[in-house]
C-alpha cells in the first residue's frame, strides 16, 4: 500500500506507467475488447487485466499520475468512434465518451479527446506500450492515452 495511490492501481500497472517513455501510448480497454489478441500482436505484448472495475474508475485513477502529452500531440487521448452503423441506427453518443472527457479535464481543461475510427483504433493499439483491461461493459468504453513529459 502507498499513501494516496488508488489501490486499483496495482504493482503491475505503476510499473508500465513508470516504465514508459515520451510518447508511448497505454489503451485502457473494456471487457468487449480483444486485448488478448492484440497483445499478442504488439512490440511488448503486456496486457494487464483489472476485472470488474470500469474503465473510467481506472483512468481517473491514473490520471494525476500520468502525464497526458498536450504539449506536442494534437489529441493525447482517444476514444474510438461510433462506428457509421451505430450512428445510422440513432444510438446516443456513449455516455463514457463525455465521462473520459470529465476526468481528462480535471488535470488538462485545454485538452480535446480524439476520435479514433474502429480498425485505425484496433491499429494504434498493437503500437501501444500495455494494455489494461478493465471490467466496463458500456459500449465504446476504450481510451488510447499518449504520455508526455513532466516538466
Amino acid at each position: 500500500m502507498l499513501n494516496g495511490i488508488s489501490q486499483i492501481l496495482t504493482g503491475d500497472i505503476l510499473k508500465v506507467l513508470c516504465d514508459m517513455g515520451h510518447g508511448d501510448t497505454v489503451v485502457i480497454a473494456d471487457a468487449h475488447f480483444p486485448g488478448e489478441a492484440i497483445a499478442k500482436e504488439t512490440t511488448y505484448g503486456k496486457l494487464i487485466r483489472v476485472p470488474g472495475i470500469d474503465a473510467v474508475t481506472v483512468y481517473d485513477a491514473m490520471n494525476k499520475l500520468f502525464p497526458l502529452d498536450v504539449n506536442y500531440s494534437e489529441h493525447p487521448a482517444g476514444v474510438m468512434e461510433m462506428t457509421d452503423g451505430d450512428k445510422a441506427k440513432g444510438m446516443a453518443r456513449p455516455e463514457t465518451y463525455g465521462l473520459f472527457e470529465d476526468v481528462m479535464k480535471k488535470e488538462y481543461p485545454q485538452a480535446e479527446l480524439g476520435y479514433i475510427e474502429r480498425f485505425e483504433f484496433y491499429e494504434q493499439a498493437k503500437k501501444a506500450y500495455v494494455i489494461i483491461q478493465t471490467g466496463e461493459t458500456r459500449q465504446y468504453g476504450n481510451l488510447i492515452l499518449t504520455k508526455g513529459c513532466v516538466l
